[in-house]
């Protein structure tokens, strides 16, 4: 069985991930892409679906850490016999896709497993596994279909049923690396590895990257962090970003609500940008402005809310009948079916992104804005139709409260290229149906009796979303109307301290089982708590939420507060981009000493 979800850290490339457990076990890599299929599965399943397996042999005490502020992780093993590091990484910079593992002994002898097991296809495909030479080195190969997978090493595992295996002793001082390396399996095996070059490369390229963030503000260390994991997280050459680096990993353990996280949504895309921005990478920001103005190119009725890392808009959802999902969760999904669901927010998000882009030096090309044009005018003759929202609610299409705000977005960034950023456009229509816009919200998504904005316009639940309000300037932080919403949302989403995202018992979704805090949410509520003058408040909480990361800074998609574990996709974007953005908003509510305006 897999481990905890908070037991794993992730390594990277720029082109796909890998989760590595405290053990030891790789039990997850989509290789060569994050959205390729998995030859490591174990994460899903067990080791039967794939694992590569460094580690001591019984009891250890484990330390963990990333190598400053990379993704190169060092795991420390002290054992009753001796103290042995393990370097892994996924080496950056080239076209190779493959892993680095180092073995180091520090003090005494450890004994050591080794175990590579290849399952293609999701844990599903035994392949032709055999020895090879490649001049004097010997090598395992792996192959199956369009898959080539090749291990070299010090000290190569044998063959047993189906895998292979091996133990030994590392002694103080000694040093074995260890390579998994991808390639197409038509292509010929490549010249022996130079590892050293490789490690210092990717030691100081993360390093630079990372020193680049001008970020000083409070929970500077947890920024840092986000920031490089949101980059982890990125196609360094396509520029976009996936949600996660997993599938299926469950929001309700043992339930059906199990999604594929490895495609690129608008919205995250948006808020990274705007993350880098805030944290003073716009040039890094250019990457993922290029990937959102291709993605949205052309006719606004085919505008998708997701797509692949290329911008491909195929993401056919189905079903893996073969894997018993995490804790026997299932089903396990490859593909999102909600790419064909109806998201106003997103259009609303992408505009905010390029207007603070706009603002932050990035001019706009005449291609791009021309882009943004015709989405506005494309959502001028729709913007009264109902959606799914935010949480891709499968069920009726409503007029989401937080959507419905995001409209009123998308109108009012328009306006203010146009007033402020120089811009040609109808200003004239676009002010009128921003204005609107926002008496329809006033009108139809607050409740007077209850003094808070409404989750849609049929209903009198709320929804953690209504907390971003303020945060997009539809309101001040500190109205009496902002108020009232965060006291019902306190009321009626506050699960042991931590934010749901909606209640689940009210039937919208449609679906069974229930879900636990969605950490995103609770990060919001850091940000309505500081907008709204509660400083007190906002940095108890984002103290309580920062504490909740994993031993090298992860967060999944939520946490289950009652069990003291992580829940959901991992490590997750969005959790990631609103602590940065709690942060920024909390060390800018704190330097004016009460709320600030955000329009």
């Amino acid at each position: 069985m897999a481990q905890p979800i908070e037991d794993y850290a992730v390594i990277g490339d720029g082109n796909t991930a890998a989760l590595v457990g405290k053990d030891g076990s790789i039990d997850w890599l989509c290789i060569p892409h994050f959205d390729s299929p998995a030859c490591f599965a174990a994460l899903l399943g067990d080791e039967r679906n794939g694992r590569w397996l460094i580690g001591p042999v019984g009891h250890a005490d484990v330390s963990r850490r990333y190598v400053g502020d990379t993704t190169v992780l060092e795991t420390t093993y002290t054992t009753d016999t001796g103290k042995v590091r393990v370097v892994d990484l996924m080496p950056a910079g080239d076209e190779r896709s493959d892993i680095i593992r180092r073995i180091t002994g520090l003090e005494g002898s450890v004994t050591m497993e080794h175990e590579w097991r290849v399952r293609t296809d999701y844990g599903r495909i035994r392949p032709w596994v055999h020895r090879a030479h490649s001049g004097k080195e010997e090598l395992i190969v792996a192959t199956a279909g369009p898959d080539k997978l090749v291990l070299r090493g010090d000290r190569l595992p044998r063959a047993d049923d189906g895998r292979h295996r091996d133990r030994f002793d590392v002694e103080a001082g000694q040093v074995l690396t260890f390579a998994t390396v991808w390639i197409p399996s038509h292509r010929h095996l490549e010249e022996p590895l130079d590892y050293d070059p490789r490690i210092q490369s990717t030691l100081e390229t993360e390093q630079a990257w990372a020193d680049a963030i001008q970020y000083d503000g409070r929970h500077r260390d947890a920024v840092v962090r986000s920031l490089v994991t949101l980059r982890n997280l990125t196609d360094t050459v396509t520029g976009g970003i996936v949600a996660a680096a997993t599938t299926s990993l469950p929001e309700d353990f043992g339930g059906e609500r199990n999604w594929d996280y490895r495609y690129c949504w608008l919205r995250d895309a948006s808020l990274t940008l705007q993350a880098l921005l805030a944290c003073g990478r716009s040039d890094e920001a250019n990457l993922w402005r290029g990937w959102l103005l291709r993605a949205v190119a052309g006719d606004p009725g085919d505008l998708q809310i997701m797509y692949t890392l290329d911008g491909s808009r195929r993401l056919p959802e189905y079903e893996i009948d073969e894997l018993p999902g995490y804790a026997g969760s299932k089903p396990v999904r490859v593909g999102n079916g909600a790419v064909n669901q109806r998201q106003t927010d997103v259009l609303g998000e992408v505009m905010c992104a390029l207007h603070d882009a706009r603002n932050h030096g990035l001019p706009d090309s005449r291609h791009s804005w021309a882009i943004q044009r015709v989405l506005i005018d494309g959502m001028s003759r729709g913007w009264e139709q109902p959606d799914n929202g935010l949480w891709e609610i499968r069920g009726p299409l409503r007029h989401f409260t937080h959507s419905r705000v995001m409209v009123w977005a998308a109108f009012d960034r328009a306006v203010r290229a146009v007033e402020t950023g120089g811009l040609d456009g109808p200003v004239d229509k676009w002010r009128d149906l921003r204005d609107r816009v926002r008496e329809e919200v006033l009108e139809h998504g607050f409740d007077k009796e209850r003094n808070t904005f409404t989750q849609h316009y049929d209903t009198t639940e709320v929804d953690a979303s209504l907390l971003v309000l303020p945060l997009v300037g539809f309101i001040d932080g500190d109205d009496p109307r902002m108020l009232g919403t965060i006291a019902a949302v306190e009321q009626d989403l506050m699960h042991e301290g931590l934010l749901l995202r909606y209640r689940t018992q009210s039937g919208v979704d449609g679906l069974g089982g229930a879900e636990h805090p969605f950490l995103a949410c609770s990060f919001w509520l850091v940000s309505a708590y500081a907008l709204a003058g509660r400083l007190g408040d906002a940095e108890e909480l984002m103290e309580r939420l920062v504490g909740l990361t994993n031993d090298v800074g992860l967060l999944s998609e939520e946490y289950d507060p009652v069990g003291h574990r992580m829940v959901g996709n991992f490590p997750q974007a969005f959790s990631h981009l609103a602590l940065v953005q709690a942060a920024v908003t909390l060390t800018a509510a704190s330097a004016s000493d009460g709320a600030v305006r955000r329009r």
